[in-house]
């Protein structure tokens, strides 16, 4: 018998485990009017264990994300039927130049090291 959803509460370190080698998500922001904007991201895993996400500072998610930072993802698999999570949190929006450093980590945890 195929395995339904379920709503198993699980150790950080295997929430950490689980989203480490996994990076698209759906991001779950509040929009001004109180409706969810849902955008499809790429995602990492800092060391410090924070999922991060990349984007540009105009974007709906970044807009609603200042106003209001509780912020839902859900990290998925690769293959559309596996397991995914959905992590509730609050989100820090850092803006260039101050986000080099981060974007630079959030690049390695995707990638790996760049050749540059």
């Amino acid at each position: 018998m195929p395995k339904t959803a379920t709503a198993d509460k699980v150790e950080l370190s295997e929430l950490l485990d689980f989203v480490r080698p996994r990076h698209r998500g759906l991001l779950a922001t509040v929009r001004s009017d109180g409706r969810p904007q849902l955008s499809p991201v790429t995602c990492g895993l800092t060391a410090t264990g924070q999922i991060v996400v990349s984007t540009y500072p105009e974007r709906a998610k970044i807009v609603n994300a200042r106003r209001e930072p509780n912020v839902s993802i859900c990290v998925l698999s690769d293959d559309w039927n596996g397991p995914y999570v959905q992590v509730d949190g609050r989100a820090e929006v850092i803006d260039m130049p101050e986000a080099l450093d981060g974007l630079v980590e959030y690049y390695r945890a995707i990638s790996g090291e760049h050749p540059d």
